[in-house]
């Protein structure tokens, strides 16, 4: 099982951020859980990898933030999907599917 971003191959944490924040705004701890639920438990993020990648996507203006209500009546940072972060996640998603086909090739291959 992998345990954080440190086994994943380097921008796969931030693809897979930029995709669940397209289903839907959510803190941070929804973010981790996603995840995790999506992945079938196959990955478990932890904060200490979240939080800095949330920081740098923010950065690059791929996602914002802003303070608002849990379902729990707790204050927690939601953080929303950008236009320019939706059309990166579109860009990252294709060169995923290019590289995981070519290895799936090389993989398969014979001879």
């Amino acid at each position: 099982m992998f345990e954080g971003s440190q086994d994943l191959p380097r921008g796969t944490l931030e693809l897979m951020i930029l995709k669940v924040l397209s289903l839907e705004p959510t803190h941070g701890w929804g973010i981790i859980k996603r995840i995790q639920h999506l992945s079938q438990d196959v990955f478990q993020v932890n904060q200490g990898s979240l939080y800095p990648a949330l920081q740098r996507l923010k950065k690059k203006g791929w996602i914002r933030s802003e303070w608002r209500v849990t379902e729990n009546n707790r204050r927690a940072r939601y953080y929303t999907l950008t236009d320019s972060g939706s059309d990166k996640l579109g860009e990252e998603h294709r060169a995923w599917e290019m590289s995981t086909s070519a290895v799936g090739r090389i993989l398969e291959a014979t001879s």
